[in-house]
Protein backbone atom coordinates (compact mmCIF):
# COMPACT_ATOMS: atom_id res chain seq x y z
CA UNK A 1 0.00 0.00 0.00
CA UNK A 2 1.23 3.57 -0.77
CA UNK A 3 2.02 5.44 2.14
CA UNK A 4 0.46 9.13 2.19
CA UNK A 5 2.73 11.92 3.44
CA UNK A 6 0.95 14.18 5.80
CA UNK A 7 -0.02 17.10 5.80
CA UNK A 8 2.15 19.79 7.64
CA UNK A 9 -0.87 20.52 9.78
CA UNK A 10 -0.44 16.82 10.99
CA UNK A 11 3.22 16.69 11.11
CA UNK A 12 3.30 19.86 13.16
CA UNK A 13 2.76 19.64 17.08
CA UNK A 14 -0.13 21.31 17.65
CA UNK A 15 1.42 23.08 20.59
CA UNK A 16 4.07 24.82 18.16
CA UNK A 17 1.83 25.08 15.19
CA UNK A 18 1.08 29.06 15.62
CA UNK A 19 4.30 29.85 17.52
CA UNK A 20 7.16 28.52 15.49
CA UNK A 21 8.03 30.14 12.01
CA UNK A 22 6.69 27.54 8.90
CA UNK A 23 8.57 25.37 7.02
CA UNK A 24 6.24 24.48 4.57
CA UNK A 25 2.93 26.46 3.32
CA UNK A 26 0.46 25.83 5.73
CA UNK A 27 -3.14 27.91 6.70
CA UNK A 28 -0.94 30.55 8.62
CA UNK A 29 0.95 31.35 5.01
CA UNK A 30 -2.20 31.24 2.97
CA UNK A 31 -3.99 33.69 5.50
CA UNK A 32 -1.16 35.56 5.70
CA UNK A 33 -0.96 36.47 1.52
CA UNK A 34 -4.45 36.78 1.81
CA UNK A 35 -3.95 39.84 4.35
CA UNK A 36 -1.58 41.09 2.59
CA UNK A 37 -3.49 41.73 -1.08
CA UNK A 38 -6.85 42.64 1.20
CA UNK A 39 -4.60 45.36 3.19
CA UNK A 40 -2.73 47.07 -0.46
CA UNK A 41 -6.45 46.63 -1.93
CA UNK A 42 -8.09 48.98 1.09
CA UNK A 43 -4.69 51.31 1.17
CA UNK A 44 -5.72 52.31 -2.35
CA UNK A 45 -9.48 52.47 -1.34
CA UNK A 46 -7.95 55.21 1.88
CA UNK A 47 -5.84 56.81 -0.45
CA UNK A 48 -8.39 57.56 -2.73
CA UNK A 49 -10.53 58.93 0.25
CA UNK A 50 -7.84 61.37 0.95
CA UNK A 51 -7.58 62.88 -2.48
CA UNK A 52 -11.75 62.40 -3.15
CA UNK A 53 -12.58 64.37 0.05
CA UNK A 54 -9.55 67.19 -0.69
CA UNK A 55 -7.97 65.86 2.75
CA UNK A 56 -4.47 65.48 0.47
CA UNK A 57 -2.66 68.30 2.39
CA UNK A 58 -4.76 67.29 5.84
CA UNK A 59 -1.36 67.06 7.12
CA UNK A 60 0.72 69.63 5.66
CA UNK A 61 3.86 68.52 6.28
CA UNK A 62 5.84 65.05 6.45
CA UNK A 63 6.82 63.17 7.97
CA UNK A 64 5.04 64.86 11.06
CA UNK A 65 0.85 66.10 10.77
CA UNK A 66 2.13 69.32 11.97
CA UNK A 67 5.19 71.21 11.75
CA UNK A 68 4.76 70.57 15.91
CA UNK A 69 2.65 67.84 16.14
CA UNK A 70 2.80 63.95 14.99
CA UNK A 71 -0.80 63.58 15.00
CA UNK A 72 -3.54 65.44 13.87
CA UNK A 73 -4.67 68.13 15.85
CA UNK A 74 -8.40 69.66 16.39
CA UNK A 75 -8.01 72.53 14.73
CA UNK A 76 -7.07 70.33 11.07
CA UNK A 77 -10.85 69.54 11.36
CA UNK A 78 -11.99 66.11 9.46
CA UNK A 79 -9.21 66.40 6.89
CA UNK A 80 -6.46 65.91 8.98
CA UNK A 81 -8.36 62.95 11.28
CA UNK A 82 -8.69 61.30 7.21
CA UNK A 83 -5.11 62.04 6.13
CA UNK A 84 -3.93 60.77 9.53
CA UNK A 85 -5.71 58.03 9.30
CA UNK A 86 -4.17 57.19 5.74
CA UNK A 87 -1.03 57.06 7.21
CA UNK A 88 -1.50 55.03 10.45
CA UNK A 89 -2.57 52.55 8.17
CA UNK A 90 0.51 51.93 6.49
CA UNK A 91 1.56 50.67 10.07
CA UNK A 92 -1.06 48.36 9.52
CA UNK A 93 0.55 47.26 6.24
CA UNK A 94 4.25 47.16 7.70
CA UNK A 95 2.78 44.52 10.41
CA UNK A 96 1.39 42.47 8.05
CA UNK A 97 4.70 42.69 5.48
CA UNK A 98 6.85 41.52 8.19
CA UNK A 99 4.48 38.86 9.51
CA UNK A 100 4.34 37.61 5.92
CA UNK A 101 8.52 37.59 5.39
CA UNK A 102 8.56 36.12 8.66
CA UNK A 103 6.18 32.95 7.56
CA UNK A 104 8.28 32.45 4.48
CA UNK A 105 11.83 33.07 5.46
CA UNK A 106 12.53 29.61 6.62
CA UNK A 107 11.45 28.72 2.83
CA UNK A 108 13.87 31.08 1.19
CA UNK A 109 15.37 27.91 -0.23
CA UNK A 110 12.50 25.61 -0.71
CA UNK A 111 9.86 28.44 -1.75
CA UNK A 112 12.26 30.93 -3.24
CA UNK A 113 9.26 32.73 -5.11
CA UNK A 114 7.44 33.31 -2.01
CA UNK A 115 10.46 34.54 -0.42
CA UNK A 116 11.09 37.36 -2.66
CA UNK A 117 7.76 38.44 -3.30
CA UNK A 118 7.30 38.93 0.31
CA UNK A 119 10.51 40.54 0.07
CA UNK A 120 9.46 42.83 -2.43
CA UNK A 121 6.23 43.97 -0.56
CA UNK A 122 8.29 44.67 2.19
CA UNK A 123 10.95 46.70 0.57
CA UNK A 124 8.16 48.68 -1.30
CA UNK A 125 6.68 50.48 2.20
CA UNK A 126 9.61 52.73 2.81
CA UNK A 127 9.52 53.79 -1.55
CA UNK A 128 5.69 54.58 -1.15
CA UNK A 129 6.19 56.27 2.43
CA UNK A 130 8.84 58.76 0.64
CA UNK A 131 6.57 59.04 -2.17
CA UNK A 132 3.76 59.89 -0.45
CA UNK A 133 5.68 62.51 1.69
CA UNK A 134 7.05 64.28 -1.55
CA UNK A 135 2.97 64.27 -2.89
CA UNK A 136 2.95 66.61 0.12
CA UNK A 137 5.90 68.37 -0.08
CA UNK A 138 5.19 68.98 -3.66
CA UNK A 139 1.97 70.60 -2.71
CA UNK A 140 -0.05 67.21 -4.74
CA UNK A 141 1.69 67.54 -7.70
CA UNK A 142 -0.32 65.07 -10.23
CA UNK A 143 2.37 63.60 -10.82
CA UNK A 144 3.65 62.34 -8.00
CA UNK A 145 0.49 61.59 -7.27
CA UNK A 146 0.59 59.60 -10.01
CA UNK A 147 3.18 57.57 -9.19
CA UNK A 148 1.85 56.66 -5.86
CA UNK A 149 -0.80 55.21 -7.37
CA UNK A 150 1.61 52.97 -9.68
CA UNK A 151 3.60 51.50 -7.31
CA UNK A 152 0.34 51.01 -5.53
CA UNK A 153 -0.81 48.64 -8.52
CA UNK A 154 2.56 47.29 -8.23
CA UNK A 155 1.88 45.92 -4.89
CA UNK A 156 -1.46 44.38 -5.57
CA UNK A 157 -0.08 42.41 -8.65
CA UNK A 158 2.88 41.38 -6.12
CA UNK A 159 0.44 40.67 -3.33
CA UNK A 160 -2.27 38.97 -5.74
CA UNK A 161 1.33 36.21 -7.00
CA UNK A 162 2.11 35.93 -3.22
CA UNK A 163 -1.80 34.87 -2.87
CA UNK A 164 -1.54 32.48 -6.13
CA UNK A 165 1.68 30.95 -5.29
CA UNK A 166 0.80 30.22 -1.63
CA UNK A 167 -2.76 28.20 -2.92
CA UNK A 168 -1.51 26.70 -6.24
CA UNK A 169 2.12 26.29 -5.14
CA UNK A 170 5.56 26.75 -7.44
CA UNK A 171 5.64 27.22 -11.13
CA UNK A 172 6.32 24.45 -13.23
CA UNK A 173 8.15 24.72 -16.57
CA UNK A 174 5.26 22.99 -18.35
CA UNK A 175 3.29 26.18 -20.08
CA UNK A 176 -0.35 24.70 -20.36
CA UNK A 177 -1.48 27.19 -22.86
CA UNK A 178 -1.02 27.01 -26.86
CA UNK A 179 1.21 29.86 -28.00
CA UNK A 180 -1.33 32.58 -29.94
CA UNK A 181 -3.03 32.23 -26.17
CA UNK A 182 0.11 33.32 -24.58
CA UNK A 183 0.42 36.43 -26.72
CA UNK A 184 -3.21 36.97 -26.16
CA UNK A 185 -2.49 37.33 -22.86
CA UNK A 186 0.89 39.81 -23.12
CA UNK A 187 -1.33 42.04 -25.63
CA UNK A 188 -4.04 41.99 -22.42
CA UNK A 189 -1.09 42.94 -19.87
CA UNK A 190 -0.15 45.66 -22.36
CA UNK A 191 -3.66 47.15 -22.57
CA UNK A 192 -4.21 46.87 -18.63
CA UNK A 193 -0.98 48.75 -18.22
CA UNK A 194 -1.81 51.66 -20.55
CA UNK A 195 -5.23 51.89 -19.31
CA UNK A 196 -4.28 51.95 -15.60
CA UNK A 197 -1.48 54.80 -16.91
CA UNK A 198 -3.98 56.65 -18.84
CA UNK A 199 -6.49 56.64 -16.18
CA UNK A 200 -4.03 58.14 -13.93
CA UNK A 201 -3.55 60.86 -16.13
CA UNK A 202 -6.98 61.50 -16.45
CA UNK A 203 -7.83 61.87 -12.50
CA UNK A 204 -4.54 63.76 -12.59
CA UNK A 205 -6.15 66.17 -15.09
CA UNK A 206 -9.92 66.29 -13.51
CA UNK A 207 -11.79 68.01 -10.79
CA UNK A 208 -10.68 66.06 -8.08
CA UNK A 209 -7.11 67.63 -6.90
CA UNK A 210 -6.88 66.33 -3.52
CA UNK A 211 -7.38 69.69 -1.45
CA UNK A 212 -9.48 72.46 -1.28
CA UNK A 213 -7.64 75.38 -0.77
CA UNK A 214 -5.17 77.00 -2.99
CA UNK A 215 -1.41 76.80 -2.87
CA UNK A 216 1.49 78.83 -3.78
CA UNK A 217 -0.36 81.45 -4.80
CA UNK A 218 -2.39 79.57 -6.67
CA UNK A 219 -4.37 76.99 -8.17
CA UNK A 220 -3.51 73.57 -7.04
CA UNK A 221 -1.35 71.42 -9.68
CA UNK A 222 -3.44 69.89 -12.13
CA UNK A 223 -1.77 68.10 -15.86
CA UNK A 224 -3.58 71.00 -17.72
CA UNK A 225 -4.57 68.09 -20.17
CA UNK A 226 -8.05 68.17 -21.80
CA UNK A 227 -9.84 65.97 -19.09
CA UNK A 228 -12.65 64.95 -21.96
CA UNK A 229 -10.09 63.99 -24.81
CA UNK A 230 -8.24 61.49 -22.00
CA UNK A 231 -11.24 60.20 -20.82
CA UNK A 232 -11.80 58.94 -24.34
CA UNK A 233 -8.04 58.10 -25.02
CA UNK A 234 -8.88 56.27 -21.27
CA UNK A 235 -11.80 54.19 -22.88
CA UNK A 236 -9.94 52.87 -25.85
CA UNK A 237 -7.11 50.74 -23.82
CA UNK A 238 -9.84 49.86 -21.74
CA UNK A 239 -12.02 48.69 -24.51
CA UNK A 240 -9.22 46.62 -26.06
CA UNK A 241 -8.76 45.14 -22.95
CA UNK A 242 -12.46 43.88 -22.56
CA UNK A 243 -12.34 42.30 -25.74
CA UNK A 244 -9.07 40.77 -25.53
CA UNK A 245 -10.24 38.90 -22.24
CA UNK A 246 -13.31 38.02 -24.11
CA UNK A 247 -10.85 36.03 -26.28
CA UNK A 248 -9.28 34.30 -23.44
CA UNK A 249 -12.65 32.99 -21.94
CA UNK A 250 -13.97 31.86 -25.33
CA UNK A 251 -10.40 30.66 -25.99
CA UNK A 252 -9.59 28.67 -21.84
CA UNK A 253 -13.62 27.29 -23.36
CA UNK A 254 -12.75 25.81 -26.23
CA UNK A 255 -9.45 24.35 -25.37
CA UNK A 256 -11.23 23.13 -22.47
CA UNK A 257 -8.96 24.77 -19.65
CA UNK A 258 -10.08 26.22 -16.54
CA UNK A 259 -11.97 29.71 -17.22
CA UNK A 260 -11.97 30.94 -13.85
CA UNK A 261 -9.24 33.39 -14.02
CA UNK A 262 -10.32 34.43 -17.21
CA UNK A 263 -13.76 34.59 -16.20
CA UNK A 264 -12.39 37.04 -12.77
CA UNK A 265 -11.41 39.33 -15.24
CA UNK A 266 -13.80 39.83 -17.23
CA UNK A 267 -16.05 40.64 -14.79
CA UNK A 268 -13.84 43.00 -13.14
CA UNK A 269 -13.54 44.39 -16.45
CA UNK A 270 -17.16 44.62 -17.11
CA UNK A 271 -17.90 46.08 -13.60
CA UNK A 272 -15.02 49.14 -13.94
CA UNK A 273 -16.32 50.01 -17.55
CA UNK A 274 -19.62 50.49 -15.99
CA UNK A 275 -18.59 52.61 -13.51
CA UNK A 276 -16.37 54.62 -16.08
CA UNK A 277 -18.80 55.22 -18.28
CA UNK A 278 -21.59 55.97 -15.20
CA UNK A 279 -19.19 58.29 -13.33
CA UNK A 280 -18.47 60.26 -16.90
CA UNK A 281 -22.00 60.89 -17.52
CA UNK A 282 -22.87 61.97 -13.83
CA UNK A 283 -20.19 64.97 -13.16
CA UNK A 284 -17.20 62.28 -11.48
CA UNK A 285 -18.98 61.62 -8.19
CA UNK A 286 -16.54 60.89 -5.45
CA UNK A 287 -17.94 57.34 -4.25
CA UNK A 288 -17.72 56.30 -8.12
CA UNK A 289 -14.38 57.91 -8.43
CA UNK A 290 -13.46 55.84 -5.64
CA UNK A 291 -14.61 52.97 -6.48
CA UNK A 292 -13.10 53.28 -9.67
CA UNK A 293 -9.60 53.84 -8.10
CA UNK A 294 -10.12 50.36 -6.53
CA UNK A 295 -11.42 48.52 -9.09
CA UNK A 296 -8.15 49.45 -10.74
CA UNK A 297 -6.39 47.89 -8.06
CA UNK A 298 -8.45 44.66 -8.72
CA UNK A 299 -7.88 44.56 -12.37
CA UNK A 300 -4.06 44.78 -12.12
CA UNK A 301 -4.30 41.56 -9.63
CA UNK A 302 -7.13 39.20 -12.04
CA UNK A 303 -4.87 40.09 -14.87
CA UNK A 304 -1.74 39.01 -12.92
CA UNK A 305 -3.70 35.81 -12.10
CA UNK A 306 -4.47 35.18 -15.45
CA UNK A 307 -0.60 35.45 -16.04
CA UNK A 308 0.07 33.01 -13.63
CA UNK A 309 -2.76 30.57 -14.83
CA UNK A 310 -0.88 29.89 -18.24
CA UNK A 311 1.54 28.04 -16.52
CA UNK A 312 1.05 24.83 -14.68
CA UNK A 313 1.71 24.82 -10.68
CA UNK A 314 3.09 22.34 -8.76
CA UNK A 315 0.55 22.20 -5.64
CA UNK A 316 1.05 23.70 -2.00
CA UNK A 317 2.59 20.63 -0.36
CA UNK A 318 4.90 20.01 -3.36
CA UNK A 319 7.99 21.18 -2.00
CA UNK A 320 8.64 20.46 1.65
CA UNK A 321 11.63 21.77 4.07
Amino acid sequence: MTRVAPSVEQDTPTSTRWWSLPRAVDRRVVVLAWASFVVEVVLIGTGGLVRLTASGLGCPTWPKCTTDSLVSTPEMGIHGVIEFGNRLLTFVLVIVAIAMFLAVVRMRKTRPELFWLAFAQGAAIPVQAVIGGVSVITNLNPYVVGLHFVVSAVLTSVTAALVYRSVNGPRVRDRIVPSWYSGVVRGAVVAVAVTVLVGILTTGSGPHAGASERVDGGALHRTGFDTELLQHLHAIPAYVTFALTLVLVIGAVRLRMSSRTPLLLLVVEFVQITVGLTQAKTGLPVGLVGAHMVLAGLLVAAMTAVVLSTRSSAGRQAVRA
